[in-house]
């Protein structure tokens, strides 16, 4: 990458993540869980059908300029894989305890329990952090809010 760049335009930079992709078998399911599982709402549905996929665009906020997920459902394809360049998606949670509880209570399946990060950063912080999965195998890392 170029680093010889300067950033005085910033006109020309862009300024603010919009929305994450993913697709989804079932948009309904993702919907219900997104929702229930993690309190996101619906900011908007788009439908295409001559492209024969629809788009639900789902986040915390009812601001239109809030970052959101972008639930992609395309109507003919039966299977896709996730490949090996995505991570995870990440949010926030005050109570991480009492949301893995929840979760659970939703038959959510967990697959890293709540803890302190393996690891700890060069300035001593380490996160509590759990990893939950969607209904369409997704990774959703939890981080509480509260610091240790």
């Amino acid at each position: 990458m170029n680093t010889s760049f300067t950033h005085q335009n910033t006109d020309l930079m862009p300024s603010r993540i919009l929305h994450t992709m993913i697709r989804v078998n079932s948009l309904e399911r993702s919907i219900t869980f997104y929702r229930d599982a993690l309190g996101m709402s619906e900011i908007r549905r788009e439908d295409y059908p001559e492209g024969r996929f629809t788009l639900s665009f789902m986040g915390y906020s009812e601001d239109p300029r809030g970052s959101t997920i972008e639930l992609t459902y395309n109507y003919d394809t039966v299977e896709f894989t996730h490949g090996s360049g995505f991570g995870h998606i990440a949010v926030a949670v005050s109570d991480i305890d009492a949301t893995c509880e929840r979760l659970s209570g939703m038959d959510v399946k967990i697959i890293r329990c709540p803890g302190p990060m393996a690891y700890t950063t060069t300035n001593g912080q380490r996160d509590v952090i759990a990893f939950i999965c969607d209904p369409d195998g997704y990774q959703i890392e939890l981080i509480s809010t509260q610091k240790p």
